[in-house]
C-alpha cells in the first residue's frame, strides 16, 4: 500500500467523520488555562457556539482514527466490502493534529472515532491512548470526545469516560430487526450493556462521597446516534426508541443523521436519501419530550410520520384545538409550554414579566418572534381570538409560507 502524507490522511479521514452527526460540546465541566497551566479550555468562541449551515458543530477537530473496518455493515461507508481510499492515523499524528490545530485557533476540542481493525480491544486501546496522552503528557484542557466500541473490553470502556468529556455509543438503527439485516456483526444486547455500564459509571461520579471524592467521569454524559431513512422505521417508531434511550440510560442526546446512499450499497437501501426536513423535524420532536413535557404518542404514534410543512409542536396545536386558546395572563409554564411560537426562554420570560403586570400583544411580542403565528392561541389583556381558533383555514394562516430556493 502507498505510504500517505499527512494532509492526505486528514482529507480522507476527515471526510470519512462527516457521517457522524454527534459532535456537539455541551455540557462539560469548565476548565482553562488561565495562570500558564496546560494547554487548550473548554470554554469560549467555537466549542458549543460555531455551527455549520445545517447546523452541526465545527469547533471540534472531528475524525477516524481509521477508516479500515473489519465489519461489513451495509449502510456504511467505510464498510470491508467498500471500495474507497483508506489511511490510518497514529496515536501520535493525531496528538499532535489536535495540539496544532488549537494551537492555531483553528478548534477547541476532538471528536475521534474509528473503523474496527484486528479487534475491538485494538481500536479501543488506541483511542483511549491518544486522549490519556492529550491530558497527560500535555495537559490538554479542551474538550475530548470519544466514540465507544461496544465490544471492547469494560476496562478500556471505563478508562474512555476518565479521559473524554463526553463519550457515546451509536445505537445505529431504530429497529431491532433493521440493525440484524443490515450489521449482522453488530450485537445490539451488547450495545445496550456498555451504554448501561456507562451510566452506571456516569451516576456513581456524581455522588456524594463519603470518603475521597470519585474521579470525573464524562462529565457531558454519553450520546447516539440514529440512522433516518435506512430502513422503513417510522417517525414513531423512531422516537419511541428515543424515549426508551432517554429513560433507560440516561443520554444527554439522541443524534439523526438523515441516511446518504454510498457507492455499491445492498440493493434493501433506498436508492435516495430521506428529505433533510424530516431530520430537522425529528430533532423538533426530540426537543419537544426533552425540554416541553411531551409523550411520545402525542407527537407520533407507532406507524406515523411527522408533517414536514410544519413543526410538531404547531402539528399538534392544530390537533388538539380545543386546549385553545390559552390565557397567557393566568396558564401554568408546562401550559404555555404548549402553545405554537412559545420556546422555554420566550415562557420564562412572559412569566417574570406577568409578575408585575397584565400581559399585553406587546409584551408578547417582545418575548416572541412572530406575533402572527401565536394570535389564534393565545389569550392576552387586549387580545382575543374569537373564532380564529376554530376556522377551517387556520393551518393555511399559520404554515410558513414557501421559500424560493437559491442556487448561490
Amino acid at each position: 500500500m502507498a505510504v500517505l502524507d499527512l494532509k492526505r490522511k486528514l482529507a480522507i479521514l476527515s471526510d470519512a467523520a462527516k457521517y457522524d452527526a454527534s459532535c456537539a460540546s455541551s455540557g462539560t465541566a469548565k476548565r482553562d488555562s488561565v495562570g500558564g497551566r496546560g494547554v487548550g479550555s473548554t470554554e469560549g468562541m467555537g466549542i458549543c457556539h460555531a455551527y455549520a449551515p445545517d447546523g452541526r458543530c465545527i469547533s471540534l477537530l472531528k475524525i477516524l482514527l481509521t477508516n479500515f473496518c473489519v465489519y461489513d455493515c451495509a449502510y456504511c461507508v467505510n464498510r470491508v466490502s467498500s471500495n474507497v481510499p483508506r489511511a490510518r492515523f497514529s496515536v501520535q499524528e493525531v496528538v499532535d493534529l489536535t495540539l496544532g490545530f488549537y494551537k492555531r485557533n483553528y478548534i477547541e476540542g476532538l471528536f475521534l472515532s474509528s473503523g474496527i481493525i484486528q479487534s475491538a480491544d485494538y481500536t479501543m486501546e488506541a483511542l483511549v491512548r491518544v486522549a490519556r496522552t492529550l491530558r497527560q503528557d500535555h495537559d490538554f484542557r479542551g474538550y475530548i470526545h470519544l466514540k465507544l466500541i461496544p465490544e471492547a473490553s469494560p476496562e478500556l470502556v471505563n478508562e474512555a469516560g476518565l479521559w473524554a468529556d463526553r463519550v457515546s455509543i451509536n445505537i445505529e438503527l431504530p429497529k431491532d430487526e433493521s440493525l440484524a439485516a443490515f450489521a449482522p456483526e453488530k450485537d445490539l444486547a451488547g450495545i445496550k450493556r456498555s451504554m448501561g455500564k456507562v451510566r452506571l459509571s456516569i451516576d456513581a461520579a456524581k455522588e456524594p462521597a463519603r470518603t475521597a471524592a470519585a474521579p470525573s467521569y464524562a462529565p457531558a454524559g454519553q450520546s447516539t446516534q440514529m440512522i433516518v431513512g435506512a430502513d422503513a422505521a417510522s417517525d414513531g417508531e423512531i422516537l419511541a426508541r428515543s424515549a426508551s434511550l432517554y429513560g433507560a440510560y440516561g443520554l444527554r442526546r439522541v443524534y439523526y443523521s438523515a441516511f446518504s446512499p454510498i457507492p455499491d450499497a445492498a440493493a434493501a437501501l433506498p436508492p435516495v436519501k430521506p428529505p433533510l426536513m424530516r431530520e430537522h423535524r425529528l430533532y423538533q420532536a426530540d426537543w419537544l419530550m426533552r425540554f416541553y413535557g411531551f409523550e411520545r404518542e402525542e407527537i407520533a404514534r407507532t406507524g406515523e410520520n411527522l408533517d414536514l410543512a410544519i413543526d410538531p409542536k404547531l402539528a399538534w396545536a392544530l390537533k388538539h384545538r380545543g386546549e385553545f386558546p390559552v390565557d397567557l395572563n393566568l396558564a401554568d409554564r408546562e401550559r404555555l409550554l404548549r402553545v405554537p411560537g412559545l420556546g422555554v426562554k420566550s415562557v420564562d420570560k412572559l412569566i417574570e414579566v406577568r409578575r408585575y403586570k397584565r400581559l399585553r400583544l406587546e409584551d408578547v411580542k417582545r418575548a416572541a418572534r412572530s406575533v402572527e403565528k401565536l394570535k389564534p392561541f393565545i389569550v392576552v389583556a387586549d387580545w382575543t381570538p374569537g373564532a380564529l381558533t376554530d376556522k377551517a383555514d387556520l393551518r393555511a394562516r399559520v404554515e410558513p409560507p414557501p421559500e424560493q430556493l437559491r442556487l448561490f
